[in-house]
């Protein structure tokens, strides 16, 4: 089965205003709910936006995650009991 980005959803969003990086709770057609983390995102000399890949973390995203881990539990809770429904 080939890949449909037309099913790809993504749920709730974080952002580290600090470092740029993103963490998602993403659903792949009528699949569970799962967290992604990253990608990263900056702003260019230009002012234009990009993204990148997370990488490794380094401690100011290790503690940013670890103060939005509830919430993300919480929606994650949510999510699942949706599809139990």
């Amino acid at each position: 089965m080939a890949y449909d980005s037309s099913k790809d959803q993504v749920l709730h969003t974080w952002e580290n205003d600090k470092t740029g990086l993103n963490i998602s709770i993403c659903r792949y057609g009528d699949g569970e709910a799962k967290l992604q983390i990253g990608p990263r995102s900056y702003t260019k000399k230009d002012g234009s936006k990009s993204a990148t890949k997370a990488g490794r973390l380094p401690i100011d995203d290790v503690n940013w995650l670890s103060e939005v881990i509830e919430q993300v539990i919480e929606k994650m809770n949510g999510y699942f009991l949706e599809e139990g429904a």
